[in-house]
């Protein structure tokens, strides 16, 4: 049984930084593509970043640009986001995904993933 854990959400202050953590289990961690999404209330789901396989992480999100980082550790099994300059446009639900993909690519499109985590809410506020 697959599971897939996200934490290190909460309540910051604009311009802080925040690092999300994401674990998983029951998968074969090194082979998958992981991608981080996010959604607001009353919004659909966004993609914000993946990592494929071997290659390179690719951002989906214009507006994380220059502040998002992530952090892949296959031994570890985790996938972190670090996201800097926090503003209120970043509150939502954060969600770490799995997926398996034949090419060594990933996307921000939701459906190409399998395996979701219950969300780790982060709010942005004053």
């Amino acid at each position: 049984q697959v599971q897939v854990v996200e934490s290190g959400g909460g309540l910051v202050q604009p311009g802080e930084s925040l690092r999300l953590s994401c674990t998983a289990s029951g998968l074969t961690f090194e082979t998958a593509t992981i991608g981080w999404f996010r959604q607001a209330p009353g919004k659909e789901r966004e993609g914000i970043i993946c990592v494929p396989r071997s290659q390179g992480a690719r951002l989906h999100l214009r507006s994380a640009k220059a502040r998002v980082r992530v952090f892949r550790n296959d031994p570890a099994k985790t996938f972190d986001l670090q996201l800097n300059s926090l503003n209120a446009d970043d509150t939502a639900m954060y969600y770490c995904a799995f997926g398996q993909s034949p090419y060594d690519s990933c996307s921000g499109d939701s459906r190409d993933y399998d395996y979701w985590g219950q969300g780790t809410q982060v709010t942005v506020s004053s």
